[in-house]
């Protein structure tokens, strides 16, 4: 009895290893196999970062009291912009493009952490010229850290309120 149910027992191991690795049969009637392909799902960290941007905006939007204070960092340049998300209207904005800003540092590998507060001390008299005292902080779906981080604590500095 013991040999008989090990038999059913490794009888149906097989079977299942069969159906699990070669798919279900085509045709009823025994005929061949279809290959089970399996793929990962793998995001790049450009996706992740949309996806993260997405869920945030979800939850945050500019207004004309409190308008968006929104961030983009690329490899070279990092991108500052107020936005009043009811009337669609950039209200204020800054960047490392901006002349007064790349004359001033050098940077040849990227902008840092010194140029983030920068762009932050930048943005906040700009829109404090403007009026604008508070802002809802929108990070891009990038993590609060390094350049992000500074150039939020330097606009907290010179005046600004998230």
């Amino acid at each position: 009895m013991a040999a008989l149910l090990s038999f059913n027992i490794q009888g149906a191991c097989l079977y299942r290893q069969r159906q699990l690795f070669m798919g279900p049969k085509l045709d009823g009637a025994g005929g061949s196999y279809k290959p089970l392909i399996v793929t990962a799902k793998t995001k790049t960290r450009r996706q992740d970062r949309i996806a993260r941007h997405i869920r945030i905006r979800k939850k945050l939007e500019g207004t004309p009291e409190r308008p968006r204070l929104c961030v983009f960092r690329s490899n070279k340049h990092i991108y500052v912009q107020v936005i009043d998300d009811t009337k669609m209207h950039t209200l204020a904005s800054a960047s490392t493009m901006q002349k007064p800003i790349s004359e001033e540092f050098d940077y040849t590998s990227g902008p840092t952490i010194e140029v983030a507060k920068k762009i932050g001390e930048v943005i906040a008299k700009t829109c404090l010229e403007k009026g604008i005292t508070k802002v809802a902080f929108d990070r891009g779906g990038f993590f609060y850290k390094g350049r992000i981080q500074a150039l939020a604590d330097s606009a907290r500095e010179h005046g600004l309120e998230f």
